[in-house]
């Protein structure tokens, strides 16, 4: 089920069904930024120089996996996570760097929901557990994430806004 969430909406848990394919977003890959991020994070020597890089089993200057991991939660952030209920994720099942991440590149994520479900013990939060693809300029995977994110209902966000006696608070 291809689709896209209503720009400008609160999106909850039930704005994620499974089957869900969600479009986030392209983000163009700067040298620059490739190697501040190694600089500060991954300082390995085919993140910061050409001629390392070349000399790598990369076969040239690559982002850090770290870096391009950053890259996807920008782009999730972006396209659906700031206007969300978001309440963060237990964690990540499975990651892979399938293939380097060069300067000039052009990445396109898309989010697949797998499963979506209600919590039992937090009446109000529910789980879905989606697989990231990243894509770059020739349709290559270089990235694939399975994990978890936590939403709140709308229910929930509704229960908030009421106060004790059952009226809608200002």
């Amino acid at each position: 089920m291809q689709a896209s969430v209503p720009s400008g909406e609160r999106l909850y848990w039930e704005d994620f069904p499974a089957g869900l394919e969600l479009d986030c977003g392209s983000r163009n890959v700067g040298r620059d930024e490739i190697v501040a991020f190694a600089c500060e994070f991954d300082p390995q020597p085919f993140h910061l120089d050409d001629d390392a890089g070349s000399a790598s089993l990369f076969g040239g200057l690559s982002a850090s996996g770290w870096h391009t991991c950053a890259m996807c939660m920008r782009m999730m952030c972006d396209s659906y996570v700031l206007r969300s209920s978001s309440l963060g994720s237990p964690g990540l099942d499975e990651l892979r760097w399938l293939r380097p991440v060069r300067p000039g590149d052009t990445l396109q994520l898309r989010m697949i929901v797998l499963d979506a479900r209600l919590m039992r013990s937090r009446p109000g939060v529910g789980l879905v557990r989606s697989r990231w693809d990243l894509r770059n300029q020739h349709d290559e995977q270089v990235l694939q994430m399975t994990g978890w994110s936590m939403f709140g209902t709308r229910q929930a966000a509704g229960a908030a806004t009421m106060n004790p006696a059952g009226k809608e608070l200002p």
